[in-house]
């Protein structure tokens, strides 16, 4: 079949009338090559579901692929014999509530029960849902921090998962499910609208569950720090807002251009709040009222950035593995406080200085592989994070990154050292004092042919550098190779003399090659020296 006829046959199922005419543009102008880019597969259903931009065709986002995808999880949940129950939620993106409602009715159709969260909610919320309702499946539509244009599938499974998102093998499992339904005609699946949609009493468990992780706050509103919050025009706000007022907080001064979910994101070219530019507005905000703190949600609010003030009349972004330092040194002096064992958590990627937090609280410490689905499935987890805004700081609340919750921890931490006349900047430098000056940086390569992802990583493998920085690789660790602990993954680990470290990586979700740089010195100074002189080197070797 021609990719024309196979466009003409995909025009005939589809339900969405501006997908259809999208493609019959296509078809009418005769363009093969475009044709061909939206038919040369389909979007692989892997451990982070599905993600890509919308539009017509098995590669891109749209009414067909996600009716295919919430078939095939039902047709797997069935086949495996799990609990035969979900729970569907969705963000403000561009036809999430289109997604989610397709997908509640193609589930129930087949039979199952299925929750249809009530409106637009935060991840976490739903990544709570899966636990507090005990269902067997949990999706969300989004597509987190990505561009404006993309939308995405996201899965958790209840049961002995407790609420994580899937790994291996579980993912093939269920991709094999939606590749058997995309064999045949979605018109022929059967649907039904009688599914649950849930009340408030869900979200509001969660806010109660939320604001319950940290002890309630002694200090009057204006005694309290103050604080700018943006949504990054997510739907983080109402949530959060909820919460904050539920632990006692003062409810922050918010960025009103960015406050209210909206799929356009007009006010930001990429809403990820790692993104150079995706702050100014919040930071201005923050320059405007003199606030303490700058704290952003991405748009679906599981990931949390923070931005202080520089001392200088403005603000400074922290890293993620900055904020991941303090709430694991919380978390530890609260676990040690309270006579709790257990572990920390990063990814491998994340800073190596964790791993001191946990050796000097006589905690357990765990490297997992990228990804929070294997963060939070650490036993015994006390604290987890990743590098990337990714923070899980009670367990048994929600099994996922949290950018609510990890917000009201800052807060309270920030309360906290208010209290005693300090600011979270003379946190970061009783860190250093405490544990070492440990200092990270990321080199990323964005590339147009995702072919020439192999051909870098090739090149590393089979010329591996020396030195790098004025310091000698120690050790190499090619994790593809098989190394313990881990399921063979496309990483590359150079361990250099003096204790830093890079490590490289093609990304996960964007066409990217991702190197992480990590040091440790005796000045904060030094440490970030370092750093510069190993992404200097590191760049050409990735370009």
């Amino acid at each position: 079949m021609s990719v024309v006829d196979t466009a003409r046959a995909w025009i005939e199922q589809d339900p969405d009338d501006e997908t259809r005419a999208e493609l019959q543009r296509l078809v009418d102008a005769g363009d093969t090559d475009e044709l061909t880019a939206r038919f040369a597969g389909r979007l692989a259903f892997g451990t982070a579901g599905l993600r890509a931009e919308l539009g017509a065709g098995p590669l891109r986002m749209n009414r067909v692929v996600v009716t295919q995808a919430a078939a095939g999880l039902a047709r797997f949940l069935v086949d495996t014999g799990r609990d035969r129950s979900v729970v569907i939620g969705y963000d403000g993106r561009v036809n999430s509530d289109v997604f989610a409602r397709d997908s509640a009715e193609v589930m129930r159709g087949l039979g199952l029960e299925v929750t249809l969260l009530p409106s637009a909610l935060p991840t976490p919320v739903l990544a709570f849902a899966v636990r507090h309702l005990g269902v067997g499946a949990g999706v969300m539509v989004t597509a987190s921090h990505n561009p404006p244009r993309d939308n995405g599938y996201k899965v958790y499974l209840g049961g002995d998962n407790d609420g994580s998102q899937i790994v291996p093998p579980v993912d093939g499992e269920i991709a094999a499910a939606i590749d058997a339904v995309a064999a045949g005609d979605v018109r022929d699946l059967v649907r039904a609208t009688d599914y649950t949609v849930a009340g408030p009493e869900l979200a509001a468990a969660y806010v109660t569950a939320t604001a319950a992780t940290v002890p309630a706050t002694i200090l009057p509103s204006d005694a309290q720090p103050t604080v700018v919050y943006t949504a990054m025009h997510g739907v983080g706000w109402e949530t959060a807002r909820a919460v904050f007022a539920a632990a006692g907080f003062a409810e922050p001064v918010v960025v009103p251009e960015q406050i209210e979910p909206d799929g356009a994101f007009p006010t930001v070219a990429f809403p990820n709040p790692e993104e150079p530019g995706a702050m100014d507005l919040a930071i201005a905000q923050g320059v405007a009222v003199g606030a303490d703190l700058v704290i952003a949600n991405d748009p679906d609010a599981d990931r949390l950035a923070l931005a202080i003030p520089d001392g200088a009349g403005s603000f400074r972004r922290l890293s993620g593995n900055e904020v991941g330092w303090l709430l694991g040194w919380r978390a530890a002096s609260r676990a040690a406080a309270e006579g709790r064992t257990g572990t920390l958590a990063a990814s491998i990627v994340s800073s190596p200085a964790l791993a001191r937090v946990a050796e000097r609280y006589g905690l357990g410490y765990r490297d997992t592989l990228t990804g929070f689905k294997w963060v939070s499935r650490v036993p015994s987890l006390v604290f987890g994070y990743e590098e990337a805004l990714g923070y899980l700081v009670d367990p048994d609340v929600v099994r996922d990154k949290d950018g609510i919750s990890a917000a009201l921890s800052l807060l309270d931490l920030a309360v906290s050292l208010a209290a005693d006349g300090q600011t979270v900047a003379d946190q970061l430098d009783a860190f250093a004092a405490e544990f070492g000056a440990f200092a990270s940086g990321q080199v990323a390569t964005r590339v147009d042919d995702l072919s020439r992802i192999g051909t870098i990583m090739a090149a590393l493998r089979s010329t591996p550098p020396t030195t790098l920085g004025g310091r000698a690789v120690e050790t190499v660790t090619d994790y593809d190779a098989g190394v313990e602990g881990f399921p063979p993954s496309d990483i590359l680990r150079y361990d250099l003399d003096g204790g830093a470290r890079v490590i490289v990586r093609p990304s996960g979700t964007e066409p990217k090659v991702k190197v992480y740089i990590d040091t440790v010195a005796d000045s904060p100074a030094e440490a970030r020296a370092l750093v510069e002189a190993l992404a200097d080197d590191v760049r050409p070797l990735v370009s």
